[in-house]
This record gives structure tokens, sequence and C-alpha cells, in this order.
């Protein structure tokens, strides 16, 4: 198991802005509030999402597009480097107007409306491709 201790440098609420994209959003607000990492939560809705899941026997991420209104029930993740950028890793689960849940990775989704939490920390978090998995995974 790999773990250590971290420092929180800040606790912050912010309003996602609308039409813009919802992981991209949150990148964007770690690197405004100069977070070397983080660890957050987010509510609200997408007008659209292109969601992820990873296919464990080919090693892949399969893509999901959905081209309609969705709830963002939860959404949980944390900011960390990949390839010496922040990268947002945004798990999800949406709903339709039937109740019906979808899950996964948010790649892509247009704000219709969203609230995030964010819990900055001081240490940055660094992600390289693990051998086994081949995900990139925190250092």
């Amino acid at each position: 198991m790999n773990y250590r201790e971290v420092t929180t440098t800040g606790e912050y609420v912010a309003r996602l802005e609308t039409g813009a994209d919802w992981r991209e959003e949150i990148e964007t607000f770690a690197a405004d509030v100069g977070a070397a990492a983080g660890w957050f939560s987010a509510i609200g809705s997408v007008e659209d999402a292109e969601i992820w899941f990873y296919d464990q026997d080919d090693k892949e991420y399969q893509s999901v597009a959905f081209d309609e209104p969705l709830e963002v029930a939860a959404c949980v993740g944390n900011v960390s480097h990949l390839d010496d950028e922040l990268f947002a890793h945004t798990h999800a689960v949406l709903s339709r107007a039937s109740g019906q849940a979808l899950a996964g990775h948010i790649n892509a989704g247009t704000v219709f409306a969203g609230e995030l939490y964010f819990r900055a920390f001081e240490q940055p978090l660094d992600r390289t491709r693990d051998e086994t998995t081949e995900l990139d995974l925190w250092l």
C-alpha cells in the first residue's frame, strides 16, 4: 500500500460556470487556488456527458456519450499531476429523469449547474503508469 500524510492548505466551496466543462472547471479551480493536489466532492447537473469505464481485461477505457440532461447525484475525486499537468480524477453517479443511474469517470460534460467542495493539499500527488493495472496511479 502506498500512503502518506497530507497537510491541508485550505477548504473551498465554488460554483461551476454554466456552459463550462465539468472536469476542466475543477482543474482550473485547483490551479486558481494554487493547489498542488486535493480532494473534492460536487453536485449539480450537466447538459450532456462523456463517461469512461475501465475495461480490466483489455486495459483501456471505454467511452459512452450521453446527449441529454443529467443530474450529478454524487461526484467525488481528487486532483493530482499527470504528465506535469493538473488532472481531476472524477467519479460520478448521474441520473436520468426516469431515475435510472449512470456511473463512471466523467471525462467531459457541459455544466448546467454545479457546486464544488474542495480540500487543497500542500503536498503534490503525481501519477505514473502502474505496470500491473496499466493505469496512471499515485506514486
